[in-house]
């Protein structure tokens, strides 16, 4: 029986995820968490797993800074990065922090699971698009360095403010309070941060600006 921990911010996606398993009468869903800090609490209190399914972008605590804990001490369970995204950064910081295979959520039940199979033998579960986009990556590695550093962001000290407050899970109401601002102004705030930073979440933005050593 393979025994499998599904790890994302989305119940419906864990659902879908757990749906497209039920047809595979030898795997096992032992536990469901909704961020990287509730998968640590619950392998702390049992790690007899074989394989993780984790999503990347993740409130608390994501899913590339779990994969690294998770494979730092318990280097058995093998992971699988399952994501909506296959943009360079995260194939790459995702590679780099030990993921055994990266997915896309899209996936059909049968290449989940060949995918699960795959990894547990000792492949490495790649989609083809994101397969493509590993060898770019090893061909290039310093690309996805160079992007980073000539992306110019300009952000108003004001802004910076906005961005720093909501990096600590703030309401915009809080955060409008600790400002002296109106929540209407907060939030023209944050949208002209989104739009310079080229995101469209909050968890997208700290994470950007926190890469870029805005705050």
């Amino acid at each position: 029986m393979l025994k499998i921990a599904i790890v994302d911010d989305n119940s419906f996606l864990i659902h879908a995820i757990k749906e497209k398993l039920s047809f595979f009468d030898d795997v096992a869903v032992k536990h469901t968490s909704v961020n990287g800090s509730e998968l640590l609490t619950k392998l702390q209190e049992n790690h007899n797993l074989d394989l993780i399914l984790m999503d990347i972008e993740m409130p608390v605590l994501n899913g590339i800074e779990t994969t690294q804990v998770v494979k730092q001490k318990y280097p058995h369970i093998k992971i699988i990065m399952l994501t909506a995204f296959d943009n360079d950064e995260h194939i790459f910081n995702a590679i780099k922090a030990g993921a055994d295979g990266y997915l896309l959520k899209e996936i059909n039940p049968k290449d989940l699971y060949d995918g699960i199979c795959e990894t547990l033998n000792g492949g490495a579960a790649m989609n083809p698009s994101i397969a493509v986009k590993t060898l770019k990556l090893l061909r290039n590695p310093i690309d996805i360095q160079n992007s980073r550093d000539q992306e110019e962001i300009s952000l108003s000290n004001r802004e910076v403010e906005v961005l720093e407050q909501l990096s600590k899970g703030l309401s915009y109401t809080v955060i409008a309070e600790h400002l002296f601002l109106s929540p209407s102004t907060v939030r023209k705030h944050i949208e002209n941060i989104y739009k310079k930073l080229q995101v469209h979440s909050k968890i997208e933005a700290v994470q950007k600006a926190r890469n870029h050593n805005i705050i």
